[in-house]
């Protein structure tokens, strides 16, 4: 098998970095990126400065900035391919792939913008316009990528209708630190991981305005009830929001000191303007771009989403820190279902 990892970021570095540390019997593993200067600078170095400094790359991890055509013409129909771009960029890489036999998954957590695809699309349904044809999958969960490529425990989730998919993830990545389990539920899967960005941007808001552990056990908990309402909505199990790529991927995000999405909100909490935060990152929070495109979902299909409205509220300027936390506490007692 050979599986290629296309983009250099942070997220795809990790993985190959993690494929590539446990060699297996006629597998290869290549971290391919466009620019061509980034690829020769992690060659020189054995280490992706850039996105992923501080972690060596596997001396069995080969590197390639080739024009992708010739990359892809390669391709066998036992190899992997693992898109590793921004949401952002996943319809135009996915237009590229149309042609390749061989199982494809991306990583990417979030919804298109309505800008790009019409209507905020997540990857799956990106995939069925751009590339219907493809043996098609993602693989989602808690992790953040300085710990998988430290080798630090992770379990991950393979959520694709094909088998072939599912099966050749877990064959590429499943090792001795970083479980990989299967899924078919893939609409649940994409569901969980896009909106906990959301979520965790009003988490770290919550932490950095200091209202308390209570506070913002109540925000999860009641986050992950508007993840699996917007799940259920869209045609998701509701036994997806109980494993990784629901709770898991949600409380990671929304706690963890090196998660990008509650980083914004903790920022936000100390005064800085949206710019300041996302621009002090240095990365992409897909929560900020996905948080707008997530509320018209749940607008359109009746979901009511009270903590996301409050995030969109507050990224476009309508609602100081103080007065979004307000807003919820104020809203009218229901029952712990609605």
């Amino acid at each position: 098998m050979n599986v290629i990892v296309l983009g250099a970021g942070a997220w795809g570095t990790a993985l190959a970095i993690s494929a590539a540390r446990a060699p297996q019997p006629g597998r290869t593993v290549t971290l391919w990126a466009r620019d061509a200067a980034l690829v020769a600078d992690m060659a020189a170095r054995r280490e992706n400065v850039r996105y992923l400094p501080a972690q060596a790359l596997p001396p069995s991890l080969q590197l390639s900035a080739e024009p992708l055509a010739l990359r892809l013409a390669a391709l066998q129909p036992s190899d992997l391919v693992v898109v590793a771009t921004p949401m952002a960029a996943l319809r135009g890489m996915l237009t590229q792939l149309q042609g390749v036999s061989a199982p494809v998954a991306w990583l990417c957590k979030g919804f298109e913008s309505a800008a790009q695809g019409g209507h905020g699309l997540m990857g799956h349904e990106v995939q069925a316009q751009a590339a219907p044809q493809l043996l098609a999958g993602v693989l989602s969960g808690p992790s953040f990528a300085q710990e998988v490529a430290a080798g630090q425990p992770t379990a991950l989730v393979a959520a694709s209708a094909h088998a072939a998919v599912r099966d050749a993830l877990v064959t590429a990545f499943h090792g001795s630190s970083l479980r990989v389990y299967a899924n078919d539920d893939v609409v649940g899967v994409e569901v969980g991981g896009a909106v906990k960005n959301v979520l965790a941007i009003a988490t770290g808001l919550c932490d950095g305005l200091q209202l308390g552990l209570n506070a913002r056990a109540a925000l999860v908990t009641r986050g992950l009830a508007e993840i699996t309402r917007l799940g259920l909505a869209l045609g998701a199990k509701p036994e997806t929001f109980m494993g990784l790529s629901g709770l898991g991927d949600l409380v990671l995000t929304a706690t963890g000191d090196l998660s990008r999405n509650r980083k914004v909100g903790l920022a936000l909490a100390q005064g800085q303007t949206l710019a300041q935060a996302v621009q002090a990152l240095g990365h992409v929070a897909e929560g900020v771009y996905s948080a707008r495109t997530v509320l018209q979902r749940a607008q359109h299909l009746g979901v009511p989403m009270p903590i996301t409205q409050g995030v969109v509220d507050l990224l476009d300027g309508r609602l100081q820190p103080a007065q979004a936390v307000m807003a919820l506490m104020g809203r009218e007692p229901t029952a712990e279902g609605g």
